[in-house]
């Protein structure tokens, strides 16, 4: 299924009939949790100069104030670098909240009137024009995360629209629940029954406040822009001040389409900041701001969960993924994921594994018994073996993107005994990019300081453990305190991972098993896998199921007396 051209100057009715069967399907999709897109992953579906249009497109913005018109600017800001080397200069209006805030709300009767299905067909119009920016966007991805070319464009453009109409299927899904109106009649025996007419008006909450992150700033984004959008809420965009222009566009194209289909523009607005001003904290605790969706550390996550009480707030944070060997019939396939796993991004993932769990006796596989020490050379082997060359190596480590974890990575000698030190890459095509691959360093045992903590970046420990018994004892451990994105088992043993599914199942994270193909545990399917569960520490929330949309709306009813017709 491909998405509609998008066109210009078209009514809200119009949308509707235009994006109904991409909606209806998007809904379907998400109870049958198959494979579905609408969205092409491969950059040559949008055209053969797609690529290059999209990097001319970029390259316009450099050192220019952004094209963004709205309400209440204060002065122009931003000061991105990209961890390729070059800076930005591109400068976005920073805005007066009063200001700002009062025109978002004058913008919500006309919105919620609207109901669910205009609204939605104006979000998935939104979706279609951001998809046909695709290559744009990954542009400025790429260039504000570090992202390689090829997961910039998958993660940063199709990947990120496809959570987005994810969850606002999920939001659609739950207001067609609710009736328009109805009519109630309660028997009295003798005397004439109790007639009312009722109407069910699905309400929004109020202004909804997206807080960007640096590593993922549209597929952490969209899911709660556009759920939030979708359900009758104005979106406020507060994006990592590192990584501003993917929002940016995303918040252009938003308000083009608004004013096109004869809504307030303000339904959607930027608010860049300083880097030196807490400007998110600011608007958090506005009473205005009725939802928060936040993604990144576990301190503001926490500040935001306990102080922004008047909001309800998604929250994922800082966790440490777990895998657990026991054994394995196919050695090299695991190895081999294990190192792309690690190597995917300079594991600058939520998902990524950090904890490698192994019976300091060793495990059996199908060339033989390897001791814990083999497996730490094996796997040092797969990952040097993954990025001895460049171009593919550059291809899948991207650059790094922030001074902390260059800093972190630094001190990783101080974590255990180093299996296999993090080495510089030299990027042909970007002198200035600190591209770096995996550390892997060997720890003391499960009780080591570094394995109780999120080690963010191209870190990874093994941990020897008594047995596969202690490695679950201590999977449920570490979870439960820590809170983990993704859990992940090696095993022969039916009884070994129907064990470990039951840990997964107490402390709530979800469970990869025994991949050795193109399925790695730190990547996530739209429509099909949920991404955090909200069952333990690292995210209070779940991308997309019904509790991460249903707070985003209310419904508020009316009743009157009706006499009998005839």
């Amino acid at each position: 299924m491909t998405v509609p051209a998008p066109a210009v100057e078209t009514s809200a009715e119009q949308l509707v009939e235009r994006h109904r069967a991409t909606l209806d399907a998007a809904v379907a999709a998400i109870a049958e949790r198959g494979w579905w897109s609408p969205y092409a992953e491969v950059p040559k579906a949008y055209g053969e100069n797609a690529l290059a249009e999209g990097r001319a497109a970029f390259e316009a913005y450099l050192g220019t104030p952004f094209p963004l018109d709205q309400l209440g600017t204060l002065e122009q800001v931003g000061d991105e670098r990209s961890p390729y080397g070059p800076r930005l200069g591109v400068t976005y209006p920073r805005p007066d909240v009063d200001v700002l805030l009062a025109a978002m709300r004058e913008a919500i009767p006309a919105w919620r009137d609207a109901g669910a299905e205009q609204r939605a067909a104006v979000v998935l119009e939104i979706l279609a024009r951001l998809n046909a920016r695709s290559a744009e966007i990954a542009e400025a991805v790429m260039h504000t995360t570090g992202q390689a070319p090829a997961m910039a464009f998958q993660a940063g453009a199709p990947h990120a629209q496809d959570r987005a109409l994810e969850a606002v299927a999920w939001a659609v899904a739950e207001m067609r629940r609710i009736p328009s109106d109805a009519l109630w009649v309660k028997p009295q025996g003798k005397r004439p029954p109790l007639r009312m007419h009722k109407r069910f008006t699905v309400v929004p909450r109020g202004i909804a406040l997206v807080i960007g992150c640096n590593t993922f700033p549209t597929w952490n984004g969209y899911p709660g822009l556009f759920a939030s959008l979708v359900c009758g809420n104005p979106v406020v965009v507060k994006p990592s001040s590192r990584a501003i222009l993917p929002l940016a566009i995303t918040v252009a194209v938003a308000r083009e389409v608004l004013a096109e289909a004869g809504f307030s523009p303000d339904l959607v607005a930027l608010a860049a900041g300083r880097a030196d001003e807490r400007l998110a904290a600011e608007l958090a605790l506005r009473p205005e701001v009725r939802i928060v969706d936040y993604t990144g550390s576990t301190g503001f996550g926490e500040w935001l969960e306990r102080e922004a009480r008047q909001a309800a707030v998604f929250t994922e944070k800082a966790g440490v993924n777990t895998v657990v060997i026991d054994s394995t019939d196919d050695y090299a396939g695991m190895l081999a994921n294990l190192a792309f796993t690690l190597s995917l991004y300079s594991g600058q993932m939520c998902t990524t594994t950090q904890n490698l769990l192994v019976p300091a006796g060793g495990i059996e596989t199908d060339q033989g018994p390897k001791t814990f020490e083999q497996v730490g050379a094996d796997l040092a082997a797969a990952i040097d073996g993954l990025l001895g060359d460049v171009g593919r190596a550059t291809a899948i480590l991207g650059a790094i993107v922030s001074p902390a974890i260059a800093e972190r990575l630094e001190r990783a000698d101080t974590l255990g005994d180093v299996v296999l030190a993090s080495r510089r890459i030299e990027h042909p095509q970007f002198p200035d990019a600190d591209v770096r691959t995996p550390a892997l360093v060997a720890v003391s045992g499960p009780q080591a300081p570094a394995a109780s903590e999120e080690q963010f970046g191209p870190i990874a420990l093994l941990v020897p453990t008594g047995s596969t018994a202690e490695s679950l004892a201590t999977l449920r451990r570490t979870v439960r305190e820590h809170g983990a994105i993704t859990a992940g088992v090696y095993s022969t043993d039916e009884a070994v991972l129907a064990a470990t599914e039951e840990v997964a199942l107490e402390v709530g994270v979800a469970l990869s098993a025994n991949l050795t193909q193109g399925v790695y545990v730190n990547q996530s399917a739209a429509y099909s896998d949920f991404h955090g569960t909200a069952l333990n520490p690292a995210a209070n929330a779940s991308l997309a199921d019904a509790a991460f949309v249903a707070p985003r709306f209310g419904v508020v009813q009316s009743r009157r007396h009706v006499e009998e017709e005839g």
